[in-house]
Protein backbone atom coordinates (compact mmCIF):
# COMPACT_ATOMS: atom_id res chain seq x y z
CA UNK A 1 0.00 0.00 0.00
CA UNK A 2 0.86 3.29 -0.80
CA UNK A 3 2.50 5.81 2.26
CA UNK A 4 2.39 8.96 2.51
CA UNK A 5 5.24 11.51 4.41
CA UNK A 6 4.33 14.73 5.86
CA UNK A 7 7.48 16.72 4.97
CA UNK A 8 6.93 18.98 7.80
CA UNK A 9 7.42 19.84 11.46
CA UNK A 10 4.18 22.23 11.31
CA UNK A 11 2.02 20.60 14.37
CA UNK A 12 -0.84 22.27 12.93
CA UNK A 13 -0.14 20.63 9.20
CA UNK A 14 -0.04 17.37 10.92
CA UNK A 15 -2.81 18.10 12.94
CA UNK A 16 -5.06 19.11 9.83
CA UNK A 17 -4.16 16.38 7.86
CA UNK A 18 -5.18 13.93 10.83
CA UNK A 19 -8.56 15.82 10.74
CA UNK A 20 -9.00 14.60 7.04
CA UNK A 21 -8.50 10.86 8.15
CA UNK A 22 -5.58 10.64 5.88
CA UNK A 23 -2.58 8.58 7.39
CA UNK A 24 1.37 9.52 7.32
CA UNK A 25 4.71 9.84 8.69
CA UNK A 26 6.57 13.04 9.18
CA UNK A 27 10.09 13.60 7.90
CA UNK A 28 11.54 17.06 8.04
CA UNK A 29 13.46 18.40 5.08
CA UNK A 30 16.83 20.69 5.62
CA UNK A 31 16.55 23.48 2.88
CA UNK A 32 17.58 26.82 2.11
CA UNK A 33 14.16 28.63 2.72
CA UNK A 34 16.15 32.22 1.52
CA UNK A 35 14.14 33.90 -1.14
CA UNK A 36 15.93 34.22 -4.11
CA UNK A 37 16.48 38.28 -5.70
CA UNK A 38 13.64 39.49 -7.33
CA UNK A 39 11.58 36.29 -6.44
CA UNK A 40 7.66 36.68 -6.27
CA UNK A 41 5.51 35.66 -3.26
CA UNK A 42 3.90 32.78 -4.86
CA UNK A 43 7.01 31.53 -6.85
CA UNK A 44 8.61 31.61 -3.48
CA UNK A 45 6.05 29.42 -1.69
CA UNK A 46 5.76 26.98 -4.39
CA UNK A 47 9.62 26.26 -4.56
CA UNK A 48 9.82 26.21 -1.11
CA UNK A 49 6.89 23.17 -1.12
CA UNK A 50 8.55 21.69 -4.22
CA UNK A 51 11.95 21.65 -3.29
CA UNK A 52 11.08 20.29 0.57
CA UNK A 53 8.91 17.44 -1.21
CA UNK A 54 11.88 16.59 -2.93
CA UNK A 55 14.49 17.20 -0.23
CA UNK A 56 12.29 14.04 1.45
CA UNK A 57 11.18 11.98 -1.85
CA UNK A 58 15.11 11.62 -2.63
CA UNK A 59 15.74 9.50 0.56
CA UNK A 60 12.88 7.46 0.04
CA UNK A 61 12.33 3.77 -1.58
CA UNK A 62 8.80 1.54 -2.30
CA UNK A 63 5.64 3.52 -3.04
CA UNK A 64 5.68 6.14 -1.20
CA UNK A 65 4.38 9.73 -1.68
CA UNK A 66 5.81 13.06 -0.69
CA UNK A 67 3.58 15.72 0.60
CA UNK A 68 5.00 19.00 1.27
CA UNK A 69 3.67 23.10 1.88
CA UNK A 70 4.50 26.30 2.64
CA UNK A 71 2.91 29.18 3.94
CA UNK A 72 3.83 33.02 4.26
CA UNK A 73 2.54 36.68 4.72
CA UNK A 74 2.91 38.89 1.86
CA UNK A 75 2.07 42.67 2.62
CA UNK A 76 3.45 45.28 0.74
CA UNK A 77 4.74 43.03 -1.54
CA UNK A 78 7.24 41.92 1.42
CA UNK A 79 7.33 37.88 2.50
CA UNK A 80 7.07 37.81 5.79
CA UNK A 81 8.61 34.80 7.37
CA UNK A 82 9.28 33.80 10.76
CA UNK A 83 10.61 36.22 12.95
CA UNK A 84 14.22 36.67 13.68
CA UNK A 85 13.92 37.80 17.75
CA UNK A 86 11.22 40.16 19.09
CA UNK A 87 11.76 43.63 17.66
CA UNK A 88 11.19 41.97 14.33
CA UNK A 89 8.19 40.40 15.19
CA UNK A 90 6.65 43.27 16.79
CA UNK A 91 7.80 45.16 13.78
CA UNK A 92 5.75 42.88 11.41
CA UNK A 93 2.99 42.59 13.50
CA UNK A 94 2.64 46.62 13.29
CA UNK A 95 3.06 46.32 9.91
CA UNK A 96 -0.08 44.37 9.65
CA UNK A 97 -2.52 46.14 12.34
CA UNK A 98 -5.37 47.65 11.46
CA UNK A 99 -5.16 46.21 7.32
CA UNK A 100 -5.64 43.53 5.01
CA UNK A 101 -2.76 40.91 4.15
CA UNK A 102 -2.27 37.96 1.61
CA UNK A 103 -1.62 34.42 3.19
CA UNK A 104 0.19 32.40 0.85
CA UNK A 105 0.25 28.49 1.05
CA UNK A 106 1.25 26.51 -1.58
CA UNK A 107 1.53 22.23 -1.18
CA UNK A 108 3.32 19.90 -3.26
CA UNK A 109 3.10 15.86 -3.64
CA UNK A 110 5.72 14.03 -5.63
CA UNK A 111 6.13 10.39 -5.80
CA UNK A 112 8.91 8.36 -8.06
CA UNK A 113 7.50 9.71 -11.24
CA UNK A 114 6.06 13.16 -11.06
CA UNK A 115 5.77 16.00 -8.73
CA UNK A 116 2.22 18.40 -8.80
CA UNK A 117 1.70 21.28 -6.66
CA UNK A 118 -0.74 24.30 -6.13
CA UNK A 119 -0.49 27.75 -4.57
CA UNK A 120 -3.68 29.09 -2.83
CA UNK A 121 -4.03 32.72 -1.84
CA UNK A 122 -6.18 34.04 0.99
CA UNK A 123 -6.57 37.52 2.31
CA UNK A 124 -6.61 38.17 6.19
CA UNK A 125 -7.54 41.24 8.09
CA UNK A 126 -6.38 42.34 11.30
CA UNK A 127 -7.95 45.20 13.27
CA UNK A 128 -5.41 47.61 14.91
CA UNK A 129 -3.53 46.76 17.90
CA UNK A 130 -1.59 48.31 20.60
CA UNK A 131 1.80 48.19 21.28
CA UNK A 132 0.82 47.27 24.72
CA UNK A 133 -1.27 43.96 22.71
CA UNK A 134 1.81 43.64 20.69
CA UNK A 135 4.17 43.19 23.87
CA UNK A 136 2.09 41.03 25.72
CA UNK A 137 1.21 38.67 22.76
CA UNK A 138 5.00 38.47 21.95
CA UNK A 139 5.45 37.32 25.52
CA UNK A 140 3.60 34.53 24.80
CA UNK A 141 5.84 32.89 23.06
CA UNK A 142 3.18 32.05 19.80
CA UNK A 143 4.94 34.15 17.55
CA UNK A 144 7.94 32.98 17.84
CA UNK A 145 8.23 30.37 14.98
CA UNK A 146 4.91 31.80 12.91
CA UNK A 147 5.43 33.08 9.73
CA UNK A 148 3.90 36.89 9.85
CA UNK A 149 4.50 36.43 13.93
CA UNK A 150 0.83 35.06 14.40
CA UNK A 151 -1.29 32.06 14.90
CA UNK A 152 -4.47 32.82 13.59
CA UNK A 153 -5.75 29.14 15.34
CA UNK A 154 -4.23 30.21 18.50
CA UNK A 155 -4.10 33.23 20.30
CA UNK A 156 -3.31 35.60 17.09
CA UNK A 157 -6.67 34.60 16.43
CA UNK A 158 -7.98 38.19 18.91
CA UNK A 159 -6.53 40.57 15.81
CA UNK A 160 -8.12 38.85 12.67
CA UNK A 161 -11.30 40.89 12.02
CA UNK A 162 -12.21 39.31 8.76
CA UNK A 163 -10.65 36.06 5.92
CA UNK A 164 -11.59 35.88 2.26
CA UNK A 165 -10.63 32.14 1.66
CA UNK A 166 -9.49 28.85 3.05
CA UNK A 167 -9.11 29.45 6.93
CA UNK A 168 -6.96 25.95 6.87
CA UNK A 169 -4.86 27.45 3.88
CA UNK A 170 -3.95 30.10 6.83
CA UNK A 171 -2.98 27.53 9.51
CA UNK A 172 -0.84 25.99 6.86
CA UNK A 173 -2.32 23.36 5.13
CA UNK A 174 -5.36 24.11 2.74
CA UNK A 175 -7.62 20.99 2.93
CA UNK A 176 -9.53 21.06 0.14
CA UNK A 177 -6.44 21.31 -2.49
CA UNK A 178 -5.03 18.84 -0.12
CA UNK A 179 -7.61 16.67 -0.67
CA UNK A 180 -7.53 16.75 -4.32
CA UNK A 181 -3.84 16.99 -4.81
CA UNK A 182 -3.88 13.32 -2.79
CA UNK A 183 -6.35 11.88 -5.09
CA UNK A 184 -4.44 12.74 -8.18
CA UNK A 185 -1.53 10.31 -6.23
CA UNK A 186 -4.34 7.65 -5.33
CA UNK A 187 -4.52 9.01 -1.50
CA UNK A 188 -7.84 8.73 -0.37
CA UNK A 189 -9.17 10.42 2.80
CA UNK A 190 -11.46 9.80 5.39
CA UNK A 191 -9.47 6.47 5.84
CA UNK A 192 -9.91 4.52 9.11
CA UNK A 193 -12.91 6.96 9.76
CA UNK A 194 -15.91 5.16 10.99
CA UNK A 195 -19.10 5.61 9.00
CA UNK A 196 -22.65 5.38 9.73
CA UNK A 197 -24.38 2.29 8.17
Amino acid sequence: MRRLILASSSPRRQELLTQIGVPFSVQVPAIDETPLAGEAPPAYVQRMAEEKARAVLVQQTGDVCVLAADTSVIVDELILGKPTDAADAKAMLRRLSGREHQVLSAIAVADQSRLNSHVVSCKVTFRTLTDAEIDAYWLTGEPRDKAGSYAIQGLGAVFVQAIHGSYSAVVGLPLAETAALLGEFAIACWQNKETDS
